[in-house]
This record gives structure tokens, sequence and C-alpha cells, in this order.
């Protein structure tokens, strides 16, 4: 294909994602699944599209889009933050990580596959998508809410995890057994991060003399030249380029110049990360989903189950309450690129064929429901809040009403006790006639009236005589007592001599 068709292509594939994006935005949802659908609609594989399109003439950008969107997350990210509550964000993040990944490991044995793929599952299951996280952060607005600190912290401890775990899988699908290869590259990965995250917390000062310059051409061509220099290191010593982009992202973000390299940086990030996300969607199969749509939608349930544990555990580890557990929780299931890194390496290893088309389909399953319900996450929050509260104010007042009868009867039961006994039960009965807001919960002012008219009605049955009043309510009539104002009925006299009541 020349060049010309090959730009033709392209183009109509962005004015297609913007199309249906303006449309997405209609039903709130975000960018990230629209540019994956027109990746699948324009797939090799599927045919739909009338143009020949692969995923090859676009990866180099697409990789580009992925060091971005980590390197603005390490932009954003917090040190003194994180630093400052380090011991929570661990036990959180690991917590998150261990439930997880363990229940995804279970799962993978369950649905028959062996312990290779299990612990591949595991991962694919098990852990959020950085990207995404990232992404929908920035479109949601949500960086600047009280949840995002820990968010951003908990990611973090994820990827540290997910670089020492990537290390592990590697050397246990090429087939190694020798301790030692993965010791070596456990440890260097380990010591790349230790250097990276003591010159973010250190030498702010020095990176900032040396990004010092102010021709915005070539600062620009720094930054940019950092990132891919340093998801290149990571890529090389086994800590994959996402976390190399992250960590130099942590650096520079530390530095003065953090403000200016953002305002540069975003519109770069928003370009590139369309293509990451497109390319992922030409990637995919449909004829392939049929044989694992089953297994797919029993790991999406699964997901969305345990992010929910995971959000709201998190969120009380931290001090914070539902509604900020919930938008956890809905940022944390989104999946994506780890997940596509898996597959990759279980294709490489000779693992069962299923697992990259299970990979594909759950990807794009969760990038859809992922994004939908972290979009109205503080919507469901406040709608849950309001049900919270009324369902509360509903019982109290029942319990209200609950005693206060309660009492009624237990005061005009104790008539046989004597006089005193008698003047409680009286009193007790006109209380309740004086307050007609213990009817209904949320009755006030308005009620009185009724019950004045009430009453009135009541007083003038009472002037009519002993025959024509009315008990004033079933506990006047369950204790034998007509109203307060008529005195209480006599008790019959008893024949000891026949036993009857006279």
């Amino acid at each position: 294909m020349q060049l010309g068709e090959d730009l033709i292509t392209l183009g109509i594939l962005l004015v297609v994602a913007y199309l249906l994006g303006r449309a997405g935005k209609l039903i709130g949802l975000p960018s990230i699944p629209i540019y994956m659908i027109v990746g699948l609609l324009a797939s090799p594989n599927t045919g739909w599209f009338p143009l020949d399109f692969q995923s090859a003439d676009i990866e180099l950008i697409a990789i580009f889009g992925l060091i971005l969107l980590l390197f603005s997350l390490g932009l954003e990210f917090d040190q003194e933050a994180f630093f400052g509550d380090a011991g929570k964000l661990l036990i959180s993040g690991g917590s998150y990580v261990l439930i997880n990944m363990g229940v995804g490991f279970a799962f993978g044995l369950m649905v028959g596959w062996g312990s290779r793929e299990a612990l591949v599952i595991a991962g694919m299951t098990g852990t959020s998508s950085s990207a995404i996280i990232t992404k929908l952060l920035i479109e949601l607005r949500r960086l600047a809410n009280k949840e995002t600190p820990m968010i951003l912290g908990v990611t973090v401890v994820g990827d540290i995890f997910i670089a020492v775990y990537l290390a592990i899988v590697s050397v246990v699908l090429s087939g190694k057994t020798e301790a030692w290869p993965i010791v070596l590259q456990l440890s260097i990965a380990f010591l790349f991060l230790v250097v990276m995250f003591s010159v973010a917390r250190w030498g702010a000062k020095v990176v900032s003399r040396l990004m010092r310059t102010k021709d915005d051409e070539l600062f620009t061509i720094l930054f940019f030249g950092l990132a891919v220099l340093f998801a290149g290191i990571g890529e090389i010593i086994g800590v994959t380029d996402a976390i190399g982009a992250f960590l130099i992202g942590v650096v520079l973000g530390a530095s003065t110049y953090r403000g200016r390299i953002e305002r540069v940086a975003v519109p770069l990030r928003d370009v590139f990360g369309a293509f990451f996300f497109l390319n992922f969607g030409l990637a995919l199969n449909v004829a392939e989903f049929g044989s694992v749509i089953t297994i797919v939608f029993a790991a999406v349930g699964m997901t969305f189950v345990l992010s929910l544990i995971s959000g709201m555990l998190m969120a009380k580890l931290h001090g914070m309450g539902p509604r900020e557990g919930l938008n956890t929780a809905a940022i944390f299931v989104n999946r994506g690129e780890f997940t596509l890194i898996l597959a990759t390496l279980s294709v490489t290893a000779g693992l069962d064929q299923r697992l990259q088309p299970f990979a594909g389909l759950y990807v794009l399953t969760m990038a859809i429901l992922g994004p939908l319900f972290a979009a109205n996450s503080e919507k469901i929050g406040a709608a849950l809040r309001r049900r919270r509260k009324a369902v509360p104010a509903r019982k109290r007042a029942h319990d209200v009403m609950l005693a206060e009868e309660i009492a009624l009867v237990e005061a005009a039961t104790a008539a046989d006790t004597g006089t005193d006994a008698q003047r409680a039960a009286d009193r007790l009965l006109a209380d309740h006639r004086q307050r007609p807001t213990a009817a209904a919960p949320g009755a006030g002012s308005a009620m009185a009236p009724a019950d004045a008219t009430a009453d009135s009605e009541a007083d003038a049955a009472a002037a009519d005589g002993p025959a024509s009043a009315a008990p004033d309510s079933m506990l006047d009539f369950i204790s034998g007592r007509r109203p307060a104002e008529t005195g209480p009925v006599d008790k019959p006299a008893r024949d000891t001599a026949s036993g009857d009541y006279s």
C-alpha cells in the first residue's frame, strides 16, 4: 500500500473515532473504548472496514502513546503523599494484589487450565491498567478527588509488583529452573526502582538545573527524549517500557518544571494515546471469541466483585468512606495493557492458544464496562447515600412510635396495680393525644389541625354521655377504659358462688 493510502485510511479512522466519541459522550462513555471499537471495526481479522490497515503500521506510534500515558502518570505522582503514607499504601496495594491475583489463579485452575496458564490468568484478571486509570482520572476530572492520591499510590505499588511479577513470569515461561537467573533479574529491577525513586526524592534540584532552557522546542525534545530513553532502559532490564516511562515521569515531576512539561505533554499524550488503544483494537480477532466467551463472562463478573471488595477495603484502611471506596473500585476495575503483554508472552511460550482470544475479549469487555462504571460511580454513590439516609429516618420514626405504643400498652394494662399506676396511665394517654407528630415520620405542625379536630369530636362525644362516648384509641378499648375525661370503667363484680360476672 502506498503512503498516501495509509494516511487516508488513518485519517478516516480518526474521524470515525471522533464521531463515535461524540456519540459516546452522550451516554457517559469515555473515549478509551471508542478507540478500541474503531480499531476492532478496522481490524484485518474482521473485514468489516473497506480499507486495509495493519496493526504493524502504527505499532511504534502506539508505543509512544503508552510511554506518554505512563509518563503523565509519573508527572502526577505526589511523592510527599506517597512517602508520607507509604505504610498504608503498601498494605492496601499489597492486599489488592493478593486478593485479585490469588482468586485469579484459583479461577485459572477451576476452568481447566494448567498451573502456568493459571499464573498468566492471575496476572490478566488481577492487575489494573495504569494507562486506562491515568486516562480516566484525567477525563473524569478526578485528580483533585480525596481518593486520587491513594489510587495513584496503590497504582505505583501495583506497577512495582507487576514489574517483579513480569520478571518472574518471563523466567517461568522460558522454562528455566535455576534460581540465580530469577534472583539476578529481580535484583536488577529492584535496584532500578530504588535509584529512580531516590533521584526523584533527593535530586530534584539537580534535575531542574539540567532541564533549564528557555527554548520551548528544545525543552519538548528533551523531556520526550528522556521518556523514550528510560522506557527503552526499562524494557532491556526487564521491568517493561511502561515502568521506565513512569519512573522518569516521577523524576521530572519532582523538578521545578513540572507545570511546563504538563502543558506540552498533555496534547501529545492525548494524540499518541489514541493510537495505543486504536492499535489494540486492530489486533483483535472476533472469530476466536466464541471459544472463550463463557470463561470471559465469568472472569468479568469475578473482576467486578473483587474490585468492589478491594476498593472498599482500601478506602477503609485510609480512613475514607463508601463513596471514595466505590470510586476507587470503579477506577481499579479497568484492565488493559498488562493483560495484552501477558497474552503475548503466553503465545511465545507455547501455552494454551485460547489465552490470546480470552485476553482480547476480556480487555475489550472491561474497557467498555469499566469506564462506564467509573463515569457513573459518583452518581451511584449519591443514590446509595440518599437511600441509606431515607431508610434510617423511617426506621427511627417507626421505632419512636413502637416504643410509645408499648409504653401505652404497659400503662393501660397496669390499671389493676393501684391508683398511682392508673394516674400514670391516664397521663400517658393524655400525652399521646397531644403529640400528633408521632403518628407518622415527617409529620409536623401541618398535622395539628386534623388532630385538634379529632380531639374536639372526642370531647363532644364525651359530653353526650357515657353511651355515646367512643374509645380514644384501640388502647382505650383493650384496657377497658373510656376517654380520660370520663374516667376508668368500673370493673364488674364477680359472684364467688357461681363464678359468673354480673
